[in-house]
């Protein structure tokens, strides 16, 4: 019975390592912005700069939806970014074929870039 639980007593140290890593990563910048000075809160730092508008407000309040779409080409592009390293990497084995492949595929996202721009979607007030 001892030899199963002698077993698990690496995953029961991972698990302790990874929580007392996450809770430094946590706990230790907060300690440290308070003894360095560097927490003081103001209304600019404490404003709505990811969705645009106040969290907790009336829930059927209308909102712009521009910062959506900005955000979902934001996505569109770092997904691009994504894909081009492993490509890069496997180019060697796809040759012709994978160049190709990936050539349409950045003329389709610069038509789509390009498309974006002209309909002013890129644009911010």
């Amino acid at each position: 019975m001892a030899s199963v639980a002698f077993g698990y007593l690496p995953i029961l140290l991972f698990l302790i390592v990874a929580l007392g890593l996450s809770a430094a990563f946590v706990v230790l910048p907060m300690i440290v912005a308070r003894f360095t000075g560097a927490h003081q809160p103001d209304p600019q730092k404490l404003s709505e700069y990811e969705c645009g508008f106040p969290a907790f407000e009336d829930s059927r309040a209308q909102f712009d939806v521009r910062f959506y779409l900005i955000a979902i080409l934001f996505i569109v592009f770092d997904l691009e970014a994504a894909f081009l390293f492993p490509w890069a990497v496997s180019l060697g084995v796809t040759k012709l074929v994978g160049w190709i492949a990936m050539m349409i595929f950045l003329a389709e996202l610069g038509l789509g870039l390009a498309y974006a721009w002209k309909k002013g979607a890129l644009e911010w007030e």
